[in-house]
């Protein structure tokens, strides 16, 4: 048996030092915003989450909005892609210019002019490299903007689904098929619950 607990001590309150306390207006504007201050506090980050800031934020710092999704891990390998990236557009942009300046060199009729190569590559073999660095440069280009747009679709996707529940309780269940039932002939129906 369980007793609530009472409080056994009653003070009297004088007639006159009542005060009349106001309840809110059901209408009234400040009350409502209020109730939802105090309700948008205790919502849990997920229903506080916005697709469309992880979106923007993924499309002006790369990396950001995984960091606001909450998938710490993938914003490193944003930056890595685009450094990577980066990195090959800076190096294929260097032996490009190269071998095309070696190429101008051999090319350009002058018998002053000589090419780093000292004349051991011949003018069709330079313009073959040159041709294959700029073709491997323009390669890391598009390679930079996939990764970007990766990481802004990815920081999309994974806001729209951080409400989705994904828990381990996937229950298959086999039983009588009552409409089948209801009709007279036997069956069986499949079900799976996803909870």
């Amino acid at each position: 048996m369980a007793f609530a607990q009472e409080d056994s001590v009653h003070i009297a309150v004088p007639v006159d030092t009542l005060v009349e306390v106001e309840t809110p207006d059901e209408t009234d504007p400040k009350a409502e915003t209020a109730e939802v201050a105090t309700a948008s506090d205790t919502l849990d980050w997920r229903q506080r989450h916005s697709p469309t800031k992880a979106t923007v934020l993924s499309a002006i710092v790369p990396g950001a909005g995984q960091i606001y999704n909450r998938k710490y891990w993938k914003a490193p390998i944003v930056w890595a892609g685009l450094g990577i990236s980066y990195w090959f557009i800076q190096d294929n942009q260097t032996q490009y210019r190269r071998y095309k300046d070696a190429y101008i060199a051999v090319v350009d009729g002058d018998p002053n002019t000589v090419d780093e190569f000292n004349g051991e590559a011949s003018s069709s073999q330079l313009l073959d490299l040159t041709n294959t660095y700029q073709k491997w440069r323009d390669m890391s280009y598009i390679a930079f903007g996939l990764v970007y747009v990766l990481n802004i679709v990815d920081a999309s996707v994974d806001a729209n689904f951080v409400r989705f529940d994904v828990s381990r309780d996937l229950t298959v269940g086999l039983g009588p098929s009552l409409t089948t039932a209801s009709m007279g002939a036997p069956g069986l129906s499949l079900a799976l619950t996803v909870r």
